[in-house]
């Protein structure tokens, strides 16, 4: 809680700059997972007008973004603290969005239209609105979160499909 998305955007920025780095990874198949508050990170690394210092990074635009190609997003915060949240992407990986029905910081409709301005950049967007609370599939109950087994296999599930997607996608 005391990070907001916009300094997270930077840790995005940070990752994706020290993995690409590593010699047993390929730079130009990277996929970005966060949730909630790391989910509201990845939009905003996304966003960012990196030709000047943002995101608390010195020069934001000397990470790469193009080796991103996808962007998993399980119920990232859009709350109303998320002020930049309708900013348009500037780099748009195919994105899955996992919405939760019953998610106590947003509404399904809010976080439809988060989604669908991210579509709008010309990106494929997959929705799932999972049957479940804000945290569904982390392995603890602290209400009003509550474990759901079944949909934590169904998010790995298609997480994982993600993941095989761009893992043999070829390169444009």
């Amino acid at each position: 809680m005391l990070l907001r998305g916009w300094e997270r955007g930077g840790d995005v920025l940070a990752a994706i700059d020290g993995v690409s780095r590593r010699t047993d990874v390929d730079p130009d198949k990277i996929a970005l997972a966060g949730w909630s508050h790391g989910g509201w990170g990845i939009m905003e690394a996304m966003s960012a007008d990196r030709s000047l210092p943002a995101l608390g990074v010195a020069d934001p635009g000397a990470v790469a973004l193009n080796g991103v190609l996808a962007t998993y997003l399980a119920y990232p915060y859009v709350g109303i603290g998320a002020l930049n949240r309708m900013r348009p992407w500037r780099h748009c990986p195919k994105t899955l969005a996992v919405i939760a029905r019953k998610d106590h910081l947003t509404t399904v409709r809010n976080a439809e239209r988060v989604h669908a301005m991210v579509r709008d950049c010309g990106v494929e967007v997959e929705t799932w609105v999972a049957e479940g609370t804000h945290s569904f599939d982390e392995p603890m109950n602290a209400p009003p979160m509550r474990h759901d087994p079944e949909l934590a296999s169904e998010a790995v599930r298609r997480f994982a499909a993600l993941l095989n997607d761009v893992a043999v996608a070829p390169q444009a």
